[in-house]
């Protein structure tokens, strides 16, 4: 159930200042549109770990750069880091930079991981099997394990003091985050928020979906009426949000406005969303009822379309429920066709795609995508397009019956 907010101050508007992004399509904004732009796909076979008796062979590996934006970080933390501290540490340092925010230390970060320090605890577990009686390093892996101790890592690096929250809910964690950070500046809690998502691969999440049978073994193809599971992919992305009128007095270029942002749990099932998409739908009519819009003004839906079965038919009731007669007009993609599900970084990266599709004017297709699900009254994005995009929506859903959605407005 939705409950109406309580009458108060007149919410403030939220602009974003700063992007940063790290994919298999490769590192930056630039990297990332191009690759969206041209529906370019990012899998290959997984090199990260042993996956010989696994079903599914392939994922969306990162190719993590050299220099990492390591700051204050003295040479024992950095060799400690591990691969998804790494990942955000790269989006975090690209969207600082954009956003010019150098002399800032009072930054709270709102942060969304699922699997945080996975491959950590892994490691902890290999030890404690191999060598029970050489316990060396075992508490430094533990306190890594910690799903804060990627974002305590950031904040240490680039010496910010400010609250920090991890949200971890699953597959909608990303925009959840980036949701919650919103509404603390909206509220008057907060002038800026660093937030965003991140994970990377690891062998536990990897073979879990894999026992699960939810991993494609042909190719990612959301709402194809064949499609046959998802793909894994790893990366961060982080954003900066700023109140609109502190942005205005310092001068910062402005991305684009986070104008709604909903959120609703249907409780239907551990892993399967509710057939009709109901709380889907909830979600995306929140949204625009804090944005002051009606479904026909989104001219872009990024979807959060992972490529299974149940997911797609659901989403695509969802959208067409929530959108009535326009959703014949309304171009929908799914990203995760080109670099997998990020699971707690998704939400985050479907954020700045959205953002990249509002700057450029162009519409990320769908790769791989035959015979689309007649279930899909919108239009899919199957080729690259130069589009009029003023405002975009983007869905995030969870195991659990978690459900967000972020809606972006181009900057005026």
């Amino acid at each position: 159930m939705l409950f109406p907010r309580q009458a108060g101050p007149k919410p403030r508007k939220v602009v974003v200042t700063g992007a940063g992004l790290l994919t298999a399509l490769g590192r930056g904004w630039r990297e990332n549109a191009a690759g969206f732009r041209q529906g370019r796909s990012a899998f290959r076979p997984v090199t990260l770990f042993d996956v010989s008796r696994q079903r599914a062979k392939k994922a969306a590996e990162v190719d993590l750069p050299p220099d990492l934006p390591c700051g204050r970080l003295k040479p024992r933390a950095i060799r400690r880091l591990d691969r998804a501290a790494k990942l955000l540490l790269t989006a975090a340092g690209e969207a600082w930079a954009q956003a010019r925010l150098d002399g800032t230390t009072q930054l709270p970060m709102v942060l969304a991981t699922t699997s945080g320090g996975m491959a950590v605890g892994e490691a902890y577990y290999r030890r404690a099997i191999e060598r029970p009686d050489r316990p060396w390093g075992q508490a430094s892996r533990v306190l890594h394990y910690l799903a804060q101790s990627q974002p305590m890592a950031l904040a240490e690096a680039f010496g910010f003091r400010g609250s920090i929250t991890v949200i971890a809910n699953a597959c909608a964690s990303g925009a959840n985050a980036i949701g919650h950070a919103a509404d603390l500046i909206r509220t008057g809690r907060e002038d800026i928020v660093l937030t965003g998502g991140y994970d990377a691969l690891s062998e536990m999440v990897f073979t879990g979906f894999d026992s699960l049978q939810a991993l494609s073994l042909t190719t990612c193809r959301p709402f194809d009426a064949a499609r046959d599971g998802l793909a894994l992919g790893e990366g961060a992305a982080v954003l900066i949000l700023e109140s609109a009128e502190r942005a205005r007095q310092r001068g910062a270029a402005i991305l684009a406005e986070l104008a709604g942002y909903g959120a609703a749990t249907d409780i239907h099932h551990l892993t399967q969303p509710h057939p009709e998409g109901a709380a889907a739908a909830a979600s995306m009519h929140a949204a625009c009822a804090a944005a002051g819009l009606a479904p026909s003004a989104v001219n872009y839906i990024n979807a959060h379309g992972t490529g299974t079965p149940l997911n797609d038919s659901a989403e695509a009731a969802a959208i067409n429920a929530w959108a009535g007669d326009a959703a014949t007009r309304i171009p929908v993609s799914s990203t995760k066709s080109c670099i997998g599900h990020l699971l707690g970084a998704a939400g985050a990266v479907e954020a700045a795609i959205c953002l990249m599709a509002l700057e450029g004017q162009w519409l990320p297709p769908m790769p791989g995508l035959q015979t689309p699900d007649p279930v899909c009254r919108f239009p899919l994005v199957t080729q690259s397009a130069n589009a009029r995009v003023d405002c975009a929506l983007t869905n995030s859903f969870g195991f659990g019956g978690a459900n967000a959605t972020l809606i972006f407005k181009k900057a005026a």
